[in-house]
């Protein structure tokens, strides 16, 4: 099937192609029934408009590239649903990338958002060996890392403070009488390590014993969560509430304590971290710590819309405060 043109509109409309391409452009010098009416045709004639072929003439593509390591983890597709919303809202498009736990692939997605021509690119890194590994790529285009707390890399990136986090629901637990808090899920990248940081803080800080079981899982996952506590149940309970590091995690285990006849919270509180979708479900109602996802989105789109339309320079470290959302996996002991 042929594309329809702008020469197909202009003849179509019986006017000329420059008069179409003002139109579509928003120029003033085009009446308004006019624009109407040419807009109208387009729709009704079907054109999309060569966008390759604006971009080039342009130099801007109004395209961004989003990387992400899982889609299919809630918290990276909610993040992504507001990074598409606040980059629409601004004029631009997303172009989105997976890049599973692997480096090469997470290089190669952002060689292919480069050579697509995006102009700026948002990265939920994956491992702290991220930003060593694609560093001199980010030299050629505007950047902004989204979730992962670079520390003092001078690179932007907007998180939330995860040690905050993790300290909010220990002092949760301790004032409802827990003194036997089990961390469960501790990994390797920066945001684990700071949410374990916060853990260990809160447990000097209360006088609590830290108990911390560590995973080998390359990510967090409900199926993951589930097969790393079986071997934590086969044990004897001798604590009375679980610290998930994630909600994905913390669900894992309401599925294997339901398969073992273990009550929550009746024998045993649960706390997740992130406040995804799906644990404020009624049969699962999960007391959790919130990260700002929506705003999170909206403060790295506008970052990295500043580095491409107003050349800012240098980088800025933005940290978001959590908080606390009490639902019902939670019991006092007092």
């Amino acid at each position: 099937m042929k594309n329809v043109t702008l020469k197909d509109v202009a003849k179509a409309a019986g006017v000329s192609y420059a008069t179409v391409s003002r139109a579509l452009s928003g120029s003033n010098q085009i009446g308004k029934s006019t624009r109407e009416r040419i807009v109208r045709l387009c729709d009704e004639m079907g054109y999309t408009g060569n966008y390759v072929a604006r971009s080039m003439v342009m130099k801007k593509t109004y395209l961004l590239g989003l990387v992400v390591p899982a889609i299919e983890n809630e918290f990276m597709s909610q993040l992504a649903y507001y990074v598409e919303m606040s980059a629409r809202a601004r004029g631009y498009n997303i172009m989105l990338c997976n890049s599973e736990p692997d480096l090469k692939q997470e290089e190669m997605v952002v060689k292919l958002l480069l050579g697509r021509r995006v102009d700026g690119i948002l990265i939920v890194p994956q491992s702290p060996a991220t930003y060593e590994k694609i560093a001199p790529l980010l030299e050629q285009i505007p950047a902004v890392f989204l979730s992962e707390n670079l520390r003092d890399q001078p690179q932007s990136y907007v998180s939330v403070d995860n040690s905050r986090g993790a300290y909010l629901g220990v002092e949760y637990l301790y004032g409802l009488g827990h003194r036997e808090i089990l961390y469960f899920g501790c990994r390797n990248s920066t945001t684990h390590q700071l949410r374990a940081e916060g853990y260990l803080r809160a447990c000097r800080q209360f006088g609590l014993e830290p108990r911390l079981h560590h995973s080998d899982f390359a990510r967090s996952s409900i199926e993951n969560g589930y097969q790393l506590v079986k071997e934590l149940f086969a044990k004897p309970i001798d604590y009375t509430a679980i610290f998930a590091s994630t909600d994905s995690n913390a669900l894992g285990i309401l599925k294997a304590a339901d398969e073992l006849h273990i009550r929550i919270p009746g024998d045993l509180s649960l706390i997740g971290f992130d406040n995804i979708p799906s644990t404020a479900l009624p049969r699962i109602d999960l007391t959790t710590i919130e990260q700002p996802k929506k705003e999170m989105a909206v403060q790295a789109v506008d970052m990295l819309l500043d580095k491409i339309e107003k050349g800012t320079q240098g980088y800025v470290h933005q940290i978001l405060m959590p908080s606390l959302v009490q639902r019902g996996t939670c019991r006092s002991l007092t």
